[in-house]
């Protein structure tokens, strides 16, 4: 079932995937990420001018990354905004994503985060760099495959 910003955004040729709505109700959107960036401004001057959050997460052991964008169309006098979601998947072995911060800024630090705990390279992103783990660290704690460092030593203790 598509939803309203789905419908425009077919009527005016951009490419995407619906994935229905969430259990308040909220449209979800998947969107490829070489769109992501044009579809992000392009949803900016729509009047989604407020990201709430941004997170990942890791699909499935050894399958795609998601990025997840929630956005909101903030106006004055509107006392229930407009609420989207947008995935975007990227690939493991790739896990390239463009950054939103050049649209919102305020996806600064989530997006470092994203990078540290799942290792997506946001390209443009100005500082993209561990901000959870030390520099040092070696992986991506949040992927499902992810084995530590200390796991085999954690092991031989037992």
């Amino acid at each position: 079932m598509q939803g309203p910003l789905s419908t425009w955004l077919v009527k005016h040729g951009l490419i995407h995937r619906s994935l229905g709505f969430d259990y308040q109700g909220i449209e979800t959107l998947q969107i490829k990420p070489e769109d992501w960036h044009s579809i992000a401004v392009i949803l900016y001057v729509y009047g989604y001018n407020y990201l709430r959050s941004q997170c990942a997460y890791d699909v499935a052991p050894g399958g795609l990354l998601a990025s997840v964008y929630h956005l909101t169309r903030i106006e004055y006098g509107v006392d229930h905004p407009q609420e989207i979601c947008i995935k975007v998947f990227a690939s493991r072995r790739n896990p390239r994503i463009p950054s939103a911060f050049w649209v919102w800024k305020g996806v600064d630090f989530q997006e470092r985060e994203s990078y540290d705990m799942l290792g997506i390279f946001y390209d443009t992103h100005p500082r993209l760099k561990r901000i959870l783990m030390p520099e040092s660290w070696i992986g991506w704690p949040l992927r499902k495959d992810y084995i530590s460092p200390n796991f085999y030593e954690i092991q031989d203790a037992y």
